[in-house]
């Protein structure tokens, strides 16, 4: 993507407006995501995140990573509504950047791949000696890209346009009424916190933590790689991601249905590694803008 498609991004975001969008993993989840990133962080990188970071965060990137979620229905914020998602044609089961990547109203860009090639764009550019980093707050576009690396990585916000990423799926998780769409954002996860790590997102972090370093420890130069030496490189994970809910999420999952231990237990695996990639990469991401330390809290 180039330079001045990227620049035209950040001037677009402030004159767009929502159309009701979608929300990213729930709270447990985007926590686990910059949890598992900041434990992947080198010296230098860890350093320029708590320089950027917001006091309310107590120098904890996993404390704000909600933030997104948070702001997103209010007034000044609603043109960020978009950028949490992307929806592919139905019963397509790929992603396309030129095709996808576009709100409701056909504006270009204004899905969560182009947030997080512009975020990127805003963090580096405190790196360049151009004006463009006093554009930008460096500290607002931190928690942007880190909340919308972990929102790529929920396979259902790349899903379907005709049932908005399964939010029109009504289903039943257990004995409880929902929507498929939160069932992947928060349910799966409730459920595997209170059924398997004694409702405590500690353990259950540290547990794939270990997967990363033991079970996947082969995979993990894969996951951090990005092709050409990109900085970021959101379009395979998009990729992924559909695939994963046209196997996993919308598999077994039909309008009425109840979704019980036989899909619980069948789809865990994916979700758990899936914030394990999201961590991964956001880390390494990060690092990869701040791969030497500089004094960049003038640029807040």
């Amino acid at each position: 993507m180039g330079r001045k498609k990227l620049f035209w991004i950040g001037r677009a975001l402030g004159f767009l407006l929502l159309i009701p969008g979608i929300l990213g993993w729930g709270k447990e989840g985007h926590y686990a995501v910059c949890k598992i990133a900041e434990g992947l962080l080198t010296e230098d990188a860890l350093a320029a995140v708590k320089e950027l970071l917001p006091e309310s965060a107590g120098g904890d990137l996993a404390a704000v990573c909600s933030w997104p979620d948070e702001i997103r229905h209010y007034y000044h914020w609603r043109w960020s509504g978009p950028l949490h998602y992307l929806d592919t044609p139905d019963f397509l089961c790929n992603y396309k950047y030129c095709r996808d990547c576009h709100d409701s109203a056909g504006h270009k860009d204004m899905c969560v791949t182009g947030a997080i090639y512009n975020y990127t764009m805003q963090l580096a550019s405190a790196y360049q000696k151009t004006n463009l980093r006093l554009q930008y707050n460096l500290t607002e576009a931190l928690m942007f890209l880190s909340h919308f690396i972990g929102d790529v990585h929920q396979p259902l916000h790349v899903g379907f346009t005709g049932d908005e990423g399964g939010n029109t799926i009504v289903v039943r998780w257990y004995r409880r009424k929902s929507n498929l769409h939160h069932v992947w954002d928060d349910m799966i996860i409730d459920s595997a916190l209170k059924t398997f790590y004694g409702s405590d997102l500690e353990i259950m972090i540290k547990a794939i933590q270990r997967n990363i370093t033991d079970g996947w420890s082969n995979d993990i130069a894969l996951w951090e790689n990005c092709a050409n030496n990109d900085t970021v490189c959101p379009n395979p994970y998009a990729s992924e991601s559909i695939s994963l809910a046209c196997k996993f999420a919308y598999r077994n999952a039909t309008p009425g249905s109840t979704l019980g231990d036989d899909y619980f237990l069948s789809r865990l695996p994916i979700v758990e590694k899936r914030l394990a990639q999201g961590g991964v990469r956001l880390a390494a991401t990060l690092n990869r803008v701040f791969t030497s330390r500089r004094d960049i809290a003038q640029a807040r």
